[in-house]
This record gives structure tokens, C-alpha cells and sequence, in this order.
């Protein structure tokens, strides 16, 4: 993952509510992080951008009345992760079984 900012200005609306950058990352990442964020209870709003198809950047929109948009932007970051731990984990042990002779 590239490097992460906030967008300035930012600061006069509360710790709920932020936006960050991710250089280098577009919708595979903003897709599936949006995915997860939003369906946290906590959150108010959810959503990203992709400013101009020339600049490989993600701006990434959080919006909570309930926590700080840091700490929910990590916890979506670790689920995300742990999600696809979990598919690898287990397209490796299916392409292991497929490949176990018949005898």
C-alpha cells in the first residue's frame, strides 16, 4: 500500500470525520474497503473517489458521529486483512486437495 495523508481542512469538522489519501491505490482497494467500513453501525457515511484518472490516488471518506474516522479506518484496514487471509488460506487448501492424486 502506498503512502497515507488527510485531506487539509479537514480538522474543523471533528475526529469523526476525515479524508484520506492513498497514493498509489485505486478501486480494488476503495471498493473492498468501502464495502466493509460502511457496514460498521458506527458509521455515518462511507465512500471514496478517485479525483482524476491521471493521478493514482484514493480519497477515502469516513463520517462518524460515534468514534474517531483514524480507528475505523485501521479497523476496516485489519478486517480487510483478516478477510483476505482467510480467502487465501482457503483457496490454498482446496487447490491442495485438488491436487492430491486418486488412488
Amino acid at each position: 500500500m502506498g503512502a497515507l495523508a488527510e485531506v487539509a481542512g479537514d480538522e474543523n469538522n471533528g475526529e469523526g470525520s476525515r479524508t484520506f489519501v492513498f497514493q498509489d491505490e485505486g478501486h480494488t482497494l476503495g471498493n473492498a474497503l468501502k464495502t466493509i467500513i460502511s457496514r460498521y453501525p458506527d458509521v455515518d457515511f462511507c465512500g471514496y473517489t478517485i479525483p482524476h484518472p491521471t493521478e493514482n490516488k484514493l480519497h477515502f471518506r469516513i463520517q462518524s458521529s460515534q468514534g474517531r474516522a483514524i480507528d475505523i479506518l485501521k479497523r476496516g484496514l485489519e478486517d480487510l486483512e483478516k478477510i483476505c487471509d482467510h480467502t487465501i488460506d482457503t483457496f490454498e487448501k482446496e487447490v491442495k486437495q485438488f491436487k492430491v492424486p486418486v488412488t
